[in-house]
């Protein structure tokens, strides 16, 4: 669909002439233009067409980005106002003072400051590079430590909620909407021996022996900005940061960055947990927020590697039996090599979680 970018970014309030406007990056939320200025000194801008279908309700969106932005942004440009604009996603209101949009259309907009001179990585090849990444998520859950978790909206109800992903994985085996429960038996097996110890987390949080925190909920490394000399500058990609345990956190990062196959491999042999991207990332993270951290958060930690890969390995197995209505496939089968490659990934954590857990200890200890 073709959008008036020139009129849209007017509705906010940028510094500089409106150059021109090229597609940006290659998520699959958001549409995102990168906008130019005529003005050498001007910065350019990142301007989003917000999925309102994923992100029901794009206040309370916006309002929590707004809230973290602005709180981290005040802890660093008490150091360095400069580097405050580098080290944290710099929003712009729009001309009327709200942090989005909404054209005539009914589609909502956001812009933000766009980061000149910065890269991301898909890959993480090394354990210095898992390092730097716990030490990017480590800093940012370290900054938002003292925003009272209850001050944010839930923009994603129950998102990483294993009790809710188990209920509508038994509800979708029962239905068995497309015949497809005889194929996997195996799988839902591998799944029924693991729920209960998968509610570990969930249970700490009720009993109130684990608090809620501001969490960033998605965190691949790809989401983290380094400067062309490789050092972080940023976490990115903020639409789901709200209340959530920190084992969330450190669990996904820890699932998308020490697997050593792809998210869908069909090559199973080729999925495993490397040990040496896990303790390069814990000692990352643990150096920037062991000294805020509970000792059970801390128990959980190693635990929290296996929550993730089970959750994400079963919604996409709940929505292969569903006939794959949810994420988007691009084969036969897809979502089925999906779930089959984390539940592998999940077994090789299995068969080294002494050694997980003796690392978190020896780096907390340390």
């Amino acid at each position: 669909m073709e959008y008036d970018l020139s009129s849209i970014i007017k509705n906010f309030k940028i510094e500089g002439t409106f150059l021109d406007a090229q597609p940006f990056g290659s998520g699959h939320i958001h549409d995102t233009f990168l906008v130019r200025t005529a003005e050498e000194a001007a910065n350019d801008y990142l301007l989003q067409r917000i999925n309102n279908y994923v992100f029901k309700n794009v206040p309370q969106l916006m309002s929590n980005i707004e809230k973290v932005t602005k709180h981290i942004q005040k802890k660093i440009s008490l150091s360095s106002e400069r580097e405050a604009a580098r080290q944290c996603l710099t929003f712009i209101p729009a001309k009327d003072g709200k942090y989005y949009y909404q054209d005539s259309a009914g589609n909502y907009w956001r812009v933000c400051i766009f980061i000149g001179d910065s890269r991301s990585y898909d890959v993480v090849d090394s354990p210095e590079k898992a390092y730097l990444g716990g030490k990017a998520f480590g800093k940012f859950l370290a900054l938002l430590a003292d925003l009272p978790a209850d001050s944010l909206y839930e923009t994603i109800p129950d998102f990483h909620n294993v009790e809710y992903r188990l209920d509508k994985f038994h509800e979708t085996v029962k239905k068995d909407p497309v015949q497809r429960v005889r194929e996997v038996l195996d799988e839902i097996k591998f799944v029924a021996a693991r729920e209960e110890e998968m509610k570990s987390i969930i249970r700490l949080g009720r009993e109130g022996k684990i608090p809620k925190r501001v969490t960033h909920n998605d965190t691949k490394f790809n989401n983290i900005l380094f400067d062309d000399a490789g050092n972080v500058l940023c976490v990115t990609d903020l639409d789901t940061v709200m209340p959530g345990y920190i084992h969330y956190d450190f669990g996904d990062a820890i699932r998308t960055t020490a697997n050593t196959g792809a998210e869908d491999e069909r090559a199973l042999s080729r999925v495993s947990m490397d040990i040496q991207l896990f303790e390069g990332f814990s000692r990352g993270f643990l150096e920037e927020t062991r000294a805020f951290l509970t000792e059970t958060e801390i128990d959980y930690l190693a635990f929290s590697g296996k929550l993730l890969t089970f959750t994400i390995g079963l919604r996409f197995f709940t929505d292969f039996i569903d006939g794959d209505k949810y994420f988007k496939i691009h084969r036969q089968g897809h979502n089925l090599h999906r779930a089959r490659a984390q539940f592998k990934l999940l077994q090789s954590m299995e068969e080294q979680y002494e050694a997980m857990k003796a690392i978190i200890k020896e780096i907390a200890e340390g």
